[in-house]
């Protein structure tokens, strides 16, 4: 698993005058906001288990609607771990569960590396913004599609390599993606707020690496064992 290495920490300085009043309502406006934050992170500290905070009704999924166990993979599209499981434990889920109607995957991106590593540029959210953009003009199929070609394409996570016009190349690949719309959409940063609220829901759910997988809401702690995530996924099965 890819993790994120640390927290960002503000320097604390000293302010004088109507700025120590300004800095205490931004203070309170931030504890306000960050309640489901800090309740992830108290909960994954005590060891209690950690629940899935997603809205699941514009997300990208894979398998049938009625099925009655609900997988969440959260990913990285530059995470070196994401592409090994994509290649590997998610070929086996889909032949084992998702086309027997047993489990549908929905995918969310957390693009969180390129920042990490200090890049000049932050592909890992163009290459989000370029996922939400091949769902939002070509469907679930599609997304699927340029997921796949995303991870084969992949190069050194530290490097800028997912650049919109290389993201653009590799769209044209996938016939079900209006490529006009595919275009204006990443050209325009149209989707860079879902990928902003998909940030806040991976945090609200005490992610700190990826790939990491939820079963039914319950976080599968290592989800590159494939014996380990069979068993949740029966269990889940088990209580329907």
């Amino acid at each position: 698993m890819t993790k994120l290495q640390g927290n960002k920490s503000n320097n604390t300085a000293l302010i004088l005058g109507t700025l120590i009043a300004a800095a205490l309502i931004a203070l309170a406006l931030f504890a306000g906001r960050g309640k489901n934050d800090a309740k992830a992170q108290a909960d994954t500290a005590s060891g209690a288990a950690v629940k899935a905070q997603f809205d699941l009704s514009n997300k990208p999924v894979v398998g049938e609607a009625s099925a009655p166990v609900e997988m969440i993979v959260v990913e990285d599209f530059k995470c070196p771990a994401c592409k090994q499981f994509e290649g590997s434990i998610f070929l086996k889920v889909e032949n084992d569960y998702v086309r027997s109607g047993k489990v549908k995957v929905y995918s969310v991106t957390w693009p969180f590396l390129a920042e990490i590593a200090k890049l000049p540029e932050d592909d890992s959210k163009y290459a989000a913004q370029a996922g939400e953009c091949a769902f939002e003009h070509g469907g679930n199929d599609a997304f699927r599609q340029y997921k796949t070609i995303l991870f084969r394409a992949q190069e050194d996570e530290n490097k800028v390599w997912a650049t919109k016009e290389r993201l653009k190349e590799l769209a044209a690949n996938v016939p079900a993606i209006d490529q006009a719309k595919f275009g204006e959409c990443l050209d325009s940063d149209a989707t860079a707020a879902r990928v902003d609220a998909n940030e806040a829901e991976v945090k609200a759910s005490g992610v700190n690496g990826t790939p990491s997988v939820f079963i039914n809401g319950d976080k599968v702690e290592n989800p590159g064992d494939y014996a380990q995530l069979q068993q949740a996924i029966d269990a889940a099965l088990a209580k329907k």
